[in-house]
């Protein structure tokens, strides 16, 4: 038989794949996962092509493939696509197909194993034996660790009396991720723009082949009601759905509504999963067995068996941005992805990001708009409140207009929203007698002061120290005293101003769990709690009835900071918080305390003038040849060493490409110049809108000069941050 070569593309950060001779008995396919050795270890990859012509001489220093492994075959879409985000990015092609195989952790479930009585007696008993006995009398089949806890004993005593005979084992069926949706369960009660929107995307999967539509309605409008049943469309032909979402730990209410649409919850995908939930969704997605897939940015790399329609919920979210490891942008790679597969996709939002509203302009997206609340609910007046004339009194936030409005909501039996993206109790703490401050060893940045766990906590690297007795500096004993509000402090405002009211800080660092947060927002949503004080996690797409007022307790908080996208982000923000607000019933209103009432997002927000932010926001983007008018790319140089590390990184420069359609900025030290211990500096590019910004860098990283000393090299095409 001829000898048969194959490449395999393993998981790790390699960009080329392995050759490697195919016995005869093994018949491989591209696609296939394969085990294969890999220096001295085994190691799981993907038959990435076959029948690789070898140059003489090097077939007998290849190793063979160990075995094919039992897991469906990767189609030629997903291989494709992983082959695009890995060019697109600069990313190791490795590191992207790890993405794709359950995050390197890919491995076949393990059995669910059960014990009962076997009827036999033991050979000895015990106290702890006896109560085992006992509870399994009833003849019930139970685990052994509930079966332990039920008992009071170790999981020993039940292994005991299994190799005693006394109990046997059941190997149980695989659970069921989820169960199949009915596309008919239940039928939505449409507005005329509701029901011509959902009429154009089933006709979209009807149809088939690619195309992007624009699901752009104003906070509760429904939107979620109307890419359902292009969901439900696809669910009859018998594919599959992919909801990207862009916080999956907070949408228990997104699921309540998926089951009252469907009659039962979609699988879901996301890092809080267990790691055996992880498996079985993992390989019942790739058999084809669910349906709908409701899941984080990760989600966009499972191998679906069939995938027909993929829907980008909340697409402006800056969380679809994956800033580590592999940097991609989750929408624009859903786009991707759905182009490569040939089906359609919807992206929803209340304030599409720029880039989005830019191609929808151009013809490039088709635009389905819901200008009204769903039920003739009103969208919230806003008003702002000028905390240069009416502010706070001294060491108070919130100012007495707020507290007066928030008062009169109280006593109509409605609940308020305070909103504040800042955790933590202050953000800066400060020695009242020589104005020392404490900051993180290990980053270029302040400690938070964080009262709930008595501890000062760095936001970026994740340090705790607990707050210090007397000043380092200059020894004053208690001397330190907060600075700035955060949402703990603003709770002890709260406090104060509405006594005996129910308050629930809503914060990431002071919810234990995944379960616990969603049982929060239940108990908001159905009532229990009168004043929610929020950062950022109240803002994505939550509906509490009873909720008709809104106080931005710091409207500018995010407009200083210099990122090119700080005007869209905060007008984005602060649009989807007020816009919890009047969801159900009642009058809303949504408070801006602001210093700067004149600036062009608080304009838009109080006029609620949308159309005139974009054109503005768009000609000032156009101008300045920023996304989507021009490509950028960030190249960010660490090191453990400040001298070495700005050296490496003017090296660098000096090797770039000379080409009129580019311009390189920098080195400079990025804002947060120390994080984690090392040192970093910024290189800037900047190019035409067509240009292949990422052949462009493939040649300058070629070039690039040799690095030692812990100097790294991140590049990140179409950044998101800037920090």
């Amino acid at each position: 038989m001829a000898l048969r070569i194959v490449d395999v593309l393993v998981p790790v950060a390699l960009d080329h794949a392995y050759s490697y001779r195919v016995p005869d008995e093994l018949a491989l396919a591209a696609g296939d996962v394969v085990s294969v050795p890999l220096g001295p270890r085994e190691a799981i990859g993907v038959v990435w092509d076959c029948d690789v012509a070898v140059r003489p001489g090097l077939h007998n220093r290849l190793k063979d493939v160990e075995a094919k492994l039992d897991f469906p075959r990767l189609k030629p879409e997903l291989r494709q696509f992983i082959d695009w985000v890995s060019n697109y990015t600069l990313s190791p092609r490795g590191m992207v197909l790890r993405m794709a195989l359950r995050m390197g952790e890919l491995g076949p479930e393990r059995d669910r194993v059960a014990v009962r009585l076997s009827g036999n007696a033991p050979t000895r008993m015990t106290a702890a034996r006896r109560r085992v006995l006992d509870v399994l009398a009833d003849g019930l089949m139970r685990s052994k660790p509930e079966v332990a806890k039920d008992a009071g004993v170790s999981v020993g005593v039940v292994d005991g009396l299994v190799d005693d005979g006394a109990l046997e084992t059941v190997a149980l069926p695989s659970q069921t991720v989820a169960r199949p949706p009915n596309p008919d369960h239940r039928t939505a009660d449409f507005t005329p723009a509701q029901r011509m929107a959902a009429n154009i995307l089933r006709n979209a999967v009807t149809q088939g082949g690619f195309a992007v539509d624009l699901l752009d309605g104003v906070t509760g409008s429904g939107k979620t009601e109307v890419y359902f049943e292009a969901v439900a469309e696809t669910i009859r032909k018998g594919r599959q759905s992919l909801i990207l979402m862009p916080e999956i730990a907070l949408t228990g209410q997104f699921l309540d509504r998926f089951a009252a649409r469907f009659g039962t919850r979609p699988a879901e995908w996301h890092s809080e999963l267990s790691p055996r939930k992880r498996a079985r969704t993992f390989a019942a997605v790739s058999a084809g067995d669910v349906s709908v897939v409701v899941g984080a940015r990760s989600a966009l790399f499972l191998p679906y068996a069939d995938l027909g329609l993929i829907v980008v919920d909340e697409e402006h979210d800056a969380v679809y941005k994956q800033e580590d490891g592999v940097h991609y942008h989750a929408r624009d790679m859903a786009v991707v992805r759905a182009r490569i597969a040939d089906i359609p996709i919807v992206l929803a939002s209340a304030t599409p990001s720029i880039e989005t509203v830019v191609n929808a302009r151009r013809g490039r997206y088709r635009r389905l708009a819901l200008n009204q609340r769903f039920g003739g609910q009103k969208e919230p007046a806003i008003e702002a409140i000028d905390l240069r004339r009416e502010g706070p009194p001294r060491t108070r936030f919130i100012a007495p207009r707020l507290a007066e409005a928030v008062n009169l909501a109280l006593e109509r039996g409605e609940q308020a929203l305070l909103f504040l993206n800042r955790r933590g109790y202050a953000p800066l703490t400060l020695c009242r007698a020589c104005g020392f401050r404490l900051n993180c060893p290990n980053c270029d940045a302040w400690l938070v002061d964080h009262r709930f766990k008595r501890a000062l906590v760095c936001h970026h690297c994740g340090y705790t120290k607990p707050p210090p007795p007397k000043c380092p500096k200059c020894e004053a004993p208690d001397s330190f005293v907060a600075c700035g509000p955060g949402v703990e402090r603003l709770e002890e405002e709260v406090q104060v101003l509405f006594p005996n009211k129910r308050v629930l800080v809503l914060s990431s660092d002071l919810i234990a769990s995944l379960e616990r947060m969603r049982e929060e927002f239940k108990s908001i949503e159905q009532g229990e709690i009168d004043i929610v004080i929020g950062t950022q996690l109240v803002a994505k797409g939550h509906h509490f009835p009873k909720l008709n007022l809104v106080g931005v307790v710091d409207a500018d908080l995010g407009l200083g900071s210099g990122d090119p996208r700080a005007t869209e982000r905060t007008f984005q923000l602060l649009h989807q918080v007020i816009g919890r607000a009047g969801r159900d019933k009642g009058h809303s209103v949504g408070y801006l305390q602001t210093h700067q009432p004149e600036h062009p997002v608080m304009k838009a927000l109080i006029a609620q003038d949308r159309k005139a932010f974009y054109d503005s926001e768009i000609e000032a983007r156009e101008k300045a040849h920023y996304p989507p008018f021009g490509r950028l790319a960030s190249l960010l140089v660490t090191g453990p060493e400040k001298g070495a590390t700005e050296g490496y990184a003017r090296r660098l420069a000096a090797v770039a490409p000379i080409d009129e359609q580019v311009r390189v900025l920098g080195p400079a030290e990025a804002p947060l110049a120390v994080l984690r211990g090392r040192h970093r500096f910024r290189l800037m590019v900047k190019s035409a809108r067509n240009f292949d910004l990422s052949a462009y860098l493939r040649e300058w990283a070629a070039a690039a000069p040799k690095k030692a000393g812990g100097i790294k090299l991140d590049v990140d095409v179409d950044p998101q941050s800037f920090l």
